[in-house]
């Protein structure tokens, strides 16, 4: 849709029903279908179980398998899942989700893994009959993407990609009340970025240690190259290197892409250019970039993002944001606020992010939870809820997904042939860039098979 043909539509998920409290669930199982749903997670790490524990509080599921190439995280992980899962039983746990797929047959499947590691079990799973959640970026290469849409498209499988911010209640106020109520007028601009100190500076020195007796580390690298392991690789550090993610566009842009294209309706980026490189910080182990620039062109629109891993943020307030620029206002937001800024006269608004903790006093003393946004993860899973009983689409469809994904990969792939990118979203081709087209699909390490 074009910005200057932008109407006002309803929020996806107003007419989504809100539980009272994570004790209230007898009273909702006709909204959500049939139930219990039987619900496995591959990858049981941090975001893994931030994931699952969301569901959990929002619905009557029974967890029934959980899977992991690193045993003390898995074994963890079933103890927490087992002190929290209404029948408190211990959920079976697997190496290989092979196994975890055939044995328990799941009818969700929470995939959180390594990006590289997304692809192939999201395809087993819908094609052994799971519906997904799927973490976010859908894939490490834009081919992966592809193939994971069209297998969802193929076997009719109900797919919510991780872009919460989507279900995040104060953003959807602010969608309501600033962007469908037209006071931003002729939107002309937007900027996303992310300013935190989040690229891993360890030195090769320093980072280099021996593979822990729980963690196969062959399985882990599975289809990405295989390098040699270091102590920041895992958990969580990962994204440090290319190999297994698309670093910090593909981890942090990809957020707040998404949320501008579902605030305005935006299709496909038509065109993308970025540049930068590792600048401040080239001792660092890490090989992403510590410093780049994006735009993203759309119909009557550009995106532009920035982030620098150093030096300090250029609006404060908004370390990791996104600013929609109009003709009649700006409204700034990120996960823990937004404003609206008029031009000239007329009253500046604003909203805060949902705390929770009088329905869920557990936020308050779950690990490593990021309490701001343990509101979205749960509109998030009620939305898949509903979406997998009606069998429509959730408001992170698999398609929207594709799409975010699909824009910052290219923006790397920009990056790194000094070029901009012409995309045509219809054939999944760059427009006149042989050399281009032959990095939509990383090469896969043997055995492993690219879909």
């Amino acid at each position: 849709m074009n910005r200057r043909t932008f109407t006002r539509t309803a929020a996806a998920f107003a007419a989504a029903p809100f539980l009272s409290t994570s004790r209230s669930l007898g009273a909702s199982y006709g909204e959500y279908g049939d139930f219990k749903k039987r619900v496995a997670v591959i990858g049981s790490g941090w975001f893994g179980k931030v994931d699952v524990l969301r569901l959990i509080q929002v619905a009557p599921v029974e967890v029934v398998g959980l899977c992991d190439v690193d045993s003390k995280m898995l074994d963890g992980a079933a103890d927490i899942v087992a002190s929290r899962q209404l029948s408190k039983k211990r959920p079976p746990t697997f190496k290989h989700y092979q196994e975890l797929l055939e044995k328990e047959r799941p009818e969700i499947v929470i995939i959180a893994t390594p990006d590289h590691w997304h692809a192939l079990p999201a395809i087993a799973a819908m094609e052994a009959g799971a519906d997904l959640y799927l973490q976010k970026p859908i894939s490490v290469d834009v081919a992966e993407g592809k193939a994971i849409l069209d297998t969802a498209r193929k076997h009719q499988r109900v797919v919510q990609v991780g872009t919460q911010r989507r279900s995040t209640p104060h953003l959807i106020d602010a969608k309501k009340q600033v962007v469908d109520a037209g006071l931003l007028g002729d939107i002309a601009h937007a900027e996303i970025c992310c300013f935190y100190h989040m690229r891993n500076g360890t030195t090769p020195a320093q980072a280099k240690a021996t593979v822990p007796p729980h963690l196969d580390w062959e399985l882990w690298t599975g289809p990405a190259p295989l390098r040699e392991y270091n102590s920041i690789v895992h958990p969580r550090s990962w994204r440090a290197f290319m190999e297994y993610s698309n670093g910090i566009i593909g981890d942090m842009c990809i957020h707040m892409l998404d949320t501008v294209r579902w605030l305005l309706d935006l299709g496909p980026a038509r065109r993308v250019s970025s540049s930068g490189g590792i600048y401040v910080d080239p001792a660092s182990i890490a090989n992403i970039t510590d410093t780049q620039t994006a735009t993203f062109s759309f119909d009557g629109l550009e995106v532009v993002w920035n982030h620098r891993s150093w030096g300090e943020a250029t609006d404060p307030e908004y370390p990791w944001a996104f600013f929609l620029y109009g003709d009649k206002g700006t409204l700034k937001a990120d996960l823990h606020k937004w404003e609206f800024i008029p031009r000239g006269k007329g009253p500046r608004l604003k909203g805060t992010a949902l705390i929770e903790f009088d329905k869920y006093p557990e936020d308050e003393t779950e690990k490593d939870l990021e309490v701001h946004v343990a509101s979205a993860g749960r509109g998030h899973m009620r939305d898949l809820l509903l979406r997998v009983a009606d069998r429509g689409k959730p408001v992170a469809d698999i398609e929207q997904g594709y799409l975010s994904t699909t824009a910052c990969i290219l923006a790397n792939m920009s990056q790194k042939l000094g070029r901009s990118l012409a995309w045509d979203n219809d054939a999944t081709r760059i427009v006149n860039d042989d050399e281009a087209n032959l990095a939509l699909a990383r090469p896969y390490r043997a055995p492993y098979v690219h879909p």
